[in-house]
């Protein structure tokens, strides 16, 4: 266990134990039947997503245990898998770059153990035996992506798998300018088993290679438009390494690698944190 979350947890609810103004009341909603609390301001903050919060920077006053008696990755899936799907995205607001960042070191841990490595973030790619083309939607926020590609800070992502086992992905941008970029110039990428990231050899899960984007795609969703060449610097070996961090959660990396052999890998943006969209799996774009 986690002392400093749960001397966290108890603060919480010791404060709502008395008697006390409605900011300080500890509310079990009759819908979700999870606790929250009530701000001041009128808010709600669930605890749940306070949890991970807290868990990934805990406040100074607030100290862990000794990390080599327990997995920190592994405490953060059951964090995570704790908040009901249709709240998870809340995460992405939550989540702060240098705590996105945090979380990406969280989950090297997770290689140490031998049973949580073989879980996944994505459903899909874990078990996929559909016959049709199946998709699944991610809303992904990061933060420092370069001028030319601003949309990368917040956008979306689409990973599906085709009849033929083969997975791949689509970046979709978020502004309406992007979006009509998107279907002329769409960012398909290539979902990739991997084990380590190039550039610093450290440990993921997965590789989306972007590559020149003309992939030879056999079946494509409902609506998506056929690969076209990349657009620079997305045709300039562009690699985003991901790790899994909960259901339904991964975090990344995106390396510009380069297509030239003298030229030095450099890291495209900061981490980017993927939380999947539970509410529109079913999207025509």
């Amino acid at each position: 266990h986690f002392v400093g979350l749960r001397l966290y947890r108890n603060g919480v609810l010791g404060a709502t134990c008395g008697v006390g103004s409605r900011s300080n009341q500890l509310n079990v909603s009759p819908w979700d039947d999870k606790p929250f609390r009530i701000l001041p301001s009128g808010k709600k903050t669930y605890l749940d997503e306070q949890d991970v919060v807290t868990f990934i920077d805990p406040p100074k006053g607030l100290i862990p245990l000794d990390p080599s008696s327990y997995n920190p990755s592994a405490y953060l899936w059951k964090k995570i898998e704790d908040i009901p799907e249709e709240r998870r995205h809340r995460l992405l607001r939550l989540l702060k770059p240098r705590l996105v960042s945090m979380a990406w070191q969280i989950a090297g841990t997770r290689y140490e153990d031998p049973k949580l490595v073989k879980k996944s973030a994505s459903t899909l790619l874990s078990s996929s035996n559909s016959d049709d083309v199946v998709v699944e939607y991610y809303n992904c926020r990061t933060s420092g992506g370069p001028t030319i590609i601003s949309w990368i800070n917040s956008f979306r992502k689409a990973i599906f798998t085709c009849k033929d086992g083969e997975a791949y992905g689509r970046i979709i941008s978020g502004s309406l300018l992007a979006a009509v970029a998107d279907s002329f110039s769409p960012l398909y990428f290539a979902v990739r088993q991997l084990k380590e990231v190039m550039a610093t050899e450290q440990p993921c899960d997965l590789a989306y290679e972007f590559g020149d984007g003309l992939y030879d795609i056999k079946e494509l969703p409902s609506g998506f438009p056929r690969p076209a060449k990349h657009p620079y610097p997305l045709n300039d070996q562009i690699v985003m390494y991901v790790r899994h961090l909960g259901p339904g959660v991964s975090v990344g990396q995106a390396w510009q690698e380069g297509t030239k052999l003298e030229q030095v890998p450099r890291k495209l943006c900061g981490e980017i944190l993927m939380v999947k969209n539970y509410t529109s799996l079913q999207e025509n774009q």
